[in-house]
């Protein structure tokens, strides 16, 4: 009966020093799973500034090509008017006049 009760009790500190294990594992395992979570929210962020950084600098070139290109078409349809304001002025006054 002795060594029943000798047994039972070795047993219950196995299972006692398996629990507490069990749980330090349990315990480290989930730090673990959340530092893993921070790095990768981390990564995530520091992935997504670099591609809002990379397409804002594309974007602001395409709008400055964008503003150069309407400057330009604006400067030639000016040198086109420009040349057209003597003739049409002719063509104003001799209207106004009854020349045709």
């Amino acid at each position: 009966m002795e060594e029943i009760r000798d047994k039972e009790r070795e047993l219950g500190s196995r299972i006692e020093s398996a629990r507490e294990k069990t749980t330090a594992m349990i315990a480290a395992a989930h730090s673990e799973g959340d530092d893993l979570v921070c790095t990768a929210e981390s990564m995530a962020k520091t992935a997504a500034e670099q591609v809002y950084w990379t397409e804002r600098g594309r974007t602001e070139t395409e709008i400055a090509e964008l503003k150069r290109a309407a400057e330009e078409e604006t400067a030639a349809a000016l040198a086109h008017a420009e040349k057209n304001v003597p003739a049409a002025a002719d063509a104003i006054v001799r209207y106004v006049t009854g020349e045709q």
